[in-house]
């Protein structure tokens, strides 16, 4: 549970979210996450991992020739990870689709709303923030015209990440005729028998007709009017900008996406969802393969699990980007075994946060990071917000969830894998493109810090389980 603080946010907000984490301290049993430290050792995977089309399941045969031409040149045993994978998640992996990488707020914002324009059926939408701000307002109205023309728009928004937005906005858009659903109330009453305030929908998830699909970081707030330095050229600007991706889907991977979206909105138990065509048929569009990870408290931890395979499998790099960096013990050990077995760990932090308690947290782990051989560095000028990584150039990820307790265990997320070198390259470029925009965090100057820098770390991380 975050408190944003960065210019524009109200300190209101962050002390309406500080007093819920006091309660939280007092009401909530600890849970804790699977172990994962010999996970392939006690998985059973196929011989073959399963890849669907259009057409549902391909043959072994199939399946092998499509993962040999995606893995040129890398020393990552595809066949093996994707098969490991699929037996931790249950998911499959999902072939004949087209992905776009959406970079930072107006190329995301203006992607998505182009979509929403072009709608003829149904709109759905999941999000953490929806702000009453000029973007929000914009996006709202845009969502009211769909609906008044006839398209069904149903959203999704968290009571907690949406706490000081105000009802006479969201009513607005009901009285047009969109469905709406708050996820875990903050007010008991509304979930008598059912309150659960420290589980939250931390997804970002717009599905348009059931063919163009988005998900990643971004969500609908005024802070993502503004670009980060990220293929600027240098441009400074007055007011720091944000650093976030988002990712565009078009073909059959797009279904497993509505899926989520409509099992969430299940589960809130709040009314039935309009009768609208949400499974259309979905051709080949493209050529990637697409794996469509969603977790949630109590749930499987599927993401959780994707990670740690990935880290534990990885032969050469391993190259993350890290918003919210909080993790459990198995996963930041993985990472220290594979920086102490020759794998290139590079890691990009924030250096600038809208979440206080998350960011020292986070620094809280650099002197570990370090000893064991891991690359810190420290984006520039921007608020990182984005959750993304490539291992070994051909496994890439691109999703909701932060590499900490809360997103793996108390949220729920959606993250997408996307496996091959093509689009990993893209990745790879991205992250390359984004230390040129951070400053390294060298071992002996980060051991020099103020005293004063150690006690908030310190007094931050005893608060991870509850970020």
């Amino acid at each position: 549970m975050t408190c944003r603080t960065i210019s524009g946010n109200s300190p209101l907000r962050c002390l309406l979210q500080l007093s819920l984490l006091s309660l939280l301290l007092t009401l909530t049993a600890c849970a804790s996450l699977p172990d994962v430290s010999r996970l392939p050792t006690r998985l059973t995977p196929k011989a073959s991992p399963t890849i669907e089309n259009s057409e549902g399941d391909m043959s072994t045969k199939k399946v092998a020739t499509l993962l040999a031409k995606r893995v040129r040149g890398t020393r990552l045993d595809i066949k093996r990870l994707a098969a490991l994978e699929e037996a931790a998640t249950g998911s499959p992996l999902i072939y004949g689709n087209r992905t776009t990488l959406l970079f930072d707020g107006p190329q995301a914002m203006g992607a998505m709303q182009n979509a929403i324009r072009g709608a003829q059926d149904n709109i759905n939408l999941e999000t953490y923030i929806f702000d009453q701000d000029e973007l929000g307002l914009q996006f709202a109205q845009l969502l009211i015209d769909k609906q008044l023309a006839g398209v069904q728009v149903n959203i999704l928004y968290d009571s907690i990440g949406s706490l000081q937005t105000p009802k006479a906005f969201f009513d607005r858009m009901r009285a047009a005729g969109i469905k709406l659903i708050e996820f875990n109330p903050v007010n008991p009453l509304k979930r008598i028998g059912a309150w659960r305030l420290n589980n939250r929908d931390h997804r970002k998830i717009l599905v348009v007709d059931g063919k163009i699909g988005f998900t990643g970081g971004v969500n609908i707030t005024e802070n993502y009017s503004r670009s980060s330095l990220f293929r600027s050229g240098g441009r400074q600007s007055d007011e720091p900008g944000w650093r976030d991706t988002h990712i565009q889907v078009e073909g059959p991977a797009v279904a497993a996406m509505q899926l989520l979206f409509l099992d969430t909105w299940a589960s809130q138990r709040d009314g039935e969802i309009p009768d609208r065509e949400y499974f259309p048929p979905l051709p080949e569009v493209g050529d990637k393969l697409v794996r469509v990870l969603g977790s949630k408290p109590d749930g499987d931890f599927e993401i959780y699990k994707a990670y740690v395979l990935a880290i534990q499998e990885a032969k050469s790099s391993i190259h993350l980007t890290a918003a919210y960096f909080a993790p459990d013990v198995q996963l930041l050990d993985a990472l220290k075994a594979a920086a102490r077995r020759g794998v290139d760990v590079k890691v990009i932090f924030p250096s600038i946060s809208d979440a206080g308690l998350v960011f020292q947290a986070g620094r809280s782990f650099y002197t570990e990071l370090l000893e064991a051989g891991i690359k810190i560095y420290q984006l520039k000028a921007s608020v990182l917000h984005a959750k993304t990584g490539v291992i070994d150039g051909t496994w890439a990820t691109v999703g909701s969830a932060n590499l900490d307790v809360r997103s793996f265990l108390h949220n729920s997320e959606v993250n997408l894998v996307i496996l091959g070198t093509d689009f990993g390259a893209t990745m790879e470029s991205a992250f390359q493109e984004d230390l040129k925009n951070s400053e390294q965090v060298d071992k002996d100057t980060w051991a020099a810090r103020p005293f004063s820098e150690h006690i908030k770390e310190w007094a931050a991380r005893n608060f991870e389980y509850w970020l």
